[in-house]
């Protein structure tokens, strides 16, 4: 899919109501079963260069390696970035820590979120940084 239509798609979804973790879990299901075995895609000019400049510094002889380097970079990146949040709130409303425990911090705290009792002002510093 292009990644103008995935835009639209995603901002189309946002729009409409915020998803769930379940639905983000089924979401990532099916595009994982969705990628099969076999994944070929078409590079455009400027990416084919950039590969090739990687492949020849780098020395790999797996094109298929590399790529699967770079990926997981690119994840890492969007993770520590917080760019991978911003999008899964915006459509799934859940973080990427939340899918990974497969609960929403609601759930986590039973919906006590950051309530505490005015008392018990110490212990609420405590934790802040």
């Amino acid at each position: 899919m292009a990644v103008h239509e995935e835009r639209k798609r995603f901002a189309g979804r946002s729009q409409k109501h915020a998803m769930s973790l379940d639905d983000l879990s089924d979401d990532v299901e099916s595009r994982y079963g969705d990628l099969g075995d076999d994944l070929t895609i078409d590079l455009d000019r400027e990416t084919r260069n950039e590969l090739a400049v990687l492949l020849s510094a780098l020395g790999p002889d797996d094109t298929d390696e590399l790529l699967r380097r770079a990926l997981h970079g690119f994840f890492q990146t969007t993770v520590e970035t917080g760019r991978l949040d911003f999008h899964l709130r915006s459509s799934y409303d859940v973080t990427y820590d939340e899918y990974l425990s497969g609960m929403t911090y609601d759930e986590m705290t039973s919906g006590m979120g950051f309530q505490g009792t005015q008392n018990n002002q110490e212990d609420v510093r405590r934790y802040q940084y």
